[in-house]
């Protein structure tokens, strides 16, 4: 019984050395009497047993690993504190094996030399700016260094990028100068602003009262020239006037006896509102003069009608 027992449990190590599952996540380096011969894909697979035994297990998924921080100095000689993450995944399981010891720590390193050499081209304000290029120029250099050691650098990426604290100390000061100029910079804009608005409502002003004023000249030129114009036609018409009435029979004695009152009128005017007398206030009478001597006429030509039937 006991014979037997030993016997089932060879077997099943003969077959556990015999059968080999490969999950999917990974890929199997072999090794025949210590020597490689070959990378077993996820599956199973049949192996000679005490001949062939798996000297390697590669995760073939996408693997993260963090790059400790470290201390870099920028083109302008400032010292920064940066770490990141680079992303990698394993292409040969061989060169994985055979091209280096421990493909993770040696990327790790590689990414921080990388990393410090590539920051030493920038200055402190484009490490900031520039994180994007930054990154894609360490996973170049990184891709191009792994190619023989059977793995694929995907990218890289910054975490975090810390100056010394004299230059955080520094920086806050730039950054409070830079916010006082700005201040400054908008206060003068607005004084600007306003001093613009303020002279443009003046000059709006000064053009509305003009242009007040010289509507108020032409409204004044026009009614002006409507009164002449006007004037001028009732003159017209009163000259016209004026003259049928002299056409007609005794216009002209209407005429003259008008004017003599008028003349004699104006002078009685004259006389009584001067100061000074110049003329003989008795030559205000020559209006009843004129009338005697216009009946004593009418009467002469009367007489002389009659004479002569």
């Amino acid at each position: 019984m006991f014979i037997f027992t030993l016997f089932v449990l060879f077997i099943f190590f003969i077959l556990y050395k015999l059968l080999l599952i490969v999950p999917m996540r990974e890929v199997n380096v072999i090794e025949r009497l210590g020597k490689f011969r070959a990378v077993l894909q996820p599956g199973f697979h049949f192996l000679i047993p005490f001949f062939d035994r798996v000297s390697y297990k590669h995760e073939i998924r996408e693997q993260v690993l963090d790059v400790p921080p470290q201390s870099c100095i920028s083109k302008d000689n400032t010292q920064l504190e940066v770490d990141g993450l680079v992303y990698l995944k394993v292409m040969d399981g061989k060169l994985a094996s055979y091209g280096i010891e421990d493909y993770r720590r040696a990327a790790v390193n590689l990414a921080q030399t990388t990393m410090r050499s590539e920051i030493g081209k920038l200055s402190l304000s484009q490490t900031f700016s520039e994180r994007d290029s930054l990154n894609e120029s360490i996973v170049r250099e990184i891709d191009k260094a792994s190619d023989p050691w059977g793995i694929k650098v995907l990218r890289y990426e910054i975490k975090n990028i810390t100056p010394s604290r004299k230059v955080i100390q520094t920086l806050e000061k730039q950054m409070e100068a830079e916010r006082r100029k700005r201040a400054e910079i908008t206060l003068a804009n607005a004084e600007k602003a306003a001093m613009i608005n303020l002279s443009q409502g003046e000059r709006q002003e000064a053009i509305n009262l003009s242009e007040g004023e010289k509507q108020r000249r032409i409204n004044e030129a026009k009614g002006m020239g409507q009164e002449i114009t006007i004037i001028a036609k009732a003159k017209t018409e009163g000259m016209e006037l004026v003259s049928a009435a002299l056409a007609q029979e005794g216009g002209n004695e209407a005429m003259n006896m008008q004017l003599k009152e008028q003349f004699i009128n104006q002078i009685g005017k004259v006389l009584h509102e001067a100061d000074v007398s110049i003329v003989p206030a008795e030559l205000a009478k020559l209006e009843g003069f004129f009338e005697g001597m216009e009946q004593v006429t009418h009467a002469v030509s009367a007489n002389s009608v009659k004479g002569a039937r």
